[in-house]
């Protein structure tokens, strides 16, 4: 049965000296947090930018085209599926990590509001219940003084 399938599953790529080396620059630009990731889901191009390091990759992912911009050189070659599928899978990845660690720290920016919040109106109402009750018995203190009944 496991030979059946076999011819499903894809062989390891090995990638020409260029897409490796192209592989290394988008490698290195996505581990590096200035480097901006977006993307047009509907036409299928990624876009990467560093302006510190002048660097702007364009991947057109329908037609696997690869363009790699910086201050002096500009490239666009057209690349095998599987490379350019290799490449796109982690700047996906990359992309939905930031995604992540920007959901948690708004959560967790939304729980410490809300936990603040909420310890603000417990202390508000304990204080507020405090004064009743020292209004409450102050007035019963003075009302027992004037009136003086003994039974």
């Amino acid at each position: 049965m496991f030979y059946m399938f076999s011819f499903l599953k894809r062989k390891p790529k090995v990638y020409s000296k260029i897409e490796n080396h192209i592989f290394g620059i988008i490698t290195e630009l996505l581990k590096v947090g200035s480097t901006d990731i977006n993307v047009d889901e509907l036409g299928g191009k990624y876009y990467l930018s560093n302006e510190e390091q002048h660097f702007k990759v364009t991947i057109l992912s329908n037609d696997y085209v690869i363009r790699l911009t910086n201050t002096r050189d500009s490239v666009a070659e057209k690349y095998d599926r599987y490379f350019v599928e290799d490449v796109l899978r982690i700047v996906k990845e990359e992309k939905h990590r930031r995604m992540e660690l920007i959901y948690v720290s708004i959560t967790n920016s939304i729980e410490k509001m809300a936990e603040r919040l909420h310890n603000t109106l417990i202390e508000s109402n304990e204080f507020g219940n405090e004064k009743i009750r020292r209004l409450e018995s102050g007035h019963l203190e003075n009302r027992g003084d004037q009136q003086k009944i003994k039974f």
